[in-house]
């Protein structure tokens, strides 16, 4: 198992891999040909970026059992998705902004997030493992009431993609089963979601296959695997952390 990561010292960006608290710094392209530097660097000195830098988010609705049951959702017959603007990314520490023209509800929402390896176009579910390069914790940030605001268009766009509301990282994990994962949310301290990879509709290499139909994915494209009970609001000063055993803590303040 690997954790690989981004990270900007001096004015300038690297990536590299972690191990405990000491980063071993590569060249070359995350996604394809690496070469160890043989440099190390402190994580306390640099700055995290996001762990990849993708053309698009693919977040899932309506992808666990639990919580389509609690809404009283059928069961889709194929993945429910919307796509998070790219000026959403954010990366774990920094602070989340409250929306400038929003004054409503903003929910966290924590998941799984499958990354991308390598260039995926109408494969199928055996091929796809093999284009996965790893996984990540993302926090779906939603203003929760746009989604419904106007009866004539449901706003799963703007509602998702004010900056800083697409958060991922801290580091993408590779060589580990997404099958035995669970996902926890807390809200100050306070654990809000914990529910496992297994209850999911459309699990990871499903996913890739079905989405690669509809759209080629590229080398660090996220798909967001969707939430499931638990979701709840932030207030400014909140304090909110994603966690996936084998990859990390996502951590990040609201306001």
């Amino acid at each position: 198992m690997a954790h690989w990561l981004r990270f900007e010292r001096l004015g300038a960006t690297g990536f590299g891999q972690l191990s405990a608290d000491t980063i071993r710094v590569f060249e070359g392209d995350m996604f394809g040909t690496t070469v160890e530097t043989g440099e190390t660097l402190p994580l306390a000195g640099v700055k995290l970026l996001t762990p990849c830098q993708p053309t698009k988010m693919v977040a899932l609705w309506n992808n666990f059992r639990a919580l389509a049951e609690k809404l009283g959702q059928a069961i889709p017959p194929e993945p429910l998705y919307f796509l998070k603007g790219n000026n959403a990314f954010h990366p774990h520490g920094e602070p989340i902004r409250v929306p400038p023209a929003y004054a409503g509800k903003v929910v966290y929402e924590g998941e799984l997030g499958v990354v991308i390896g390598k260039r995926t176009c109408g494969i199928s579910e055996d091929e796809a493992e093999s284009h996965i390069f790893g996984y990540t914790c993302i926090n779906d940030v939603t203003a929760a009431e746009l989604l419904f605001a106007d009866a004539s268009f449901a706003q799963w766009t703007r509602a998702k993609s004010f900056d800083t509301f697409g958060v991922f990282g801290p580091v993408i994990a590779t060589g580990l089963d997404p099958m035995t994962l669970s996902i926890k949310t807390y809200l100050n301290g306070q654990e809000r979601q914990d529910y496992p990879v297994t209850d999911m509709i459309f699990p990871p290499a499903k996913l890739v296959s079905l989405i690669s139909r509809d759209m080629t994915l590229e080398p660090g494209d996220v798909i967001a695997c969707g939430t499931s009970i638990g979701v709840g609001s932030m207030k400014a000063g909140s304090e909110v952390s994603i966690v996936i055993e084998g990859i990390g803590e996502l951590k990040n303040r609201y306001g």
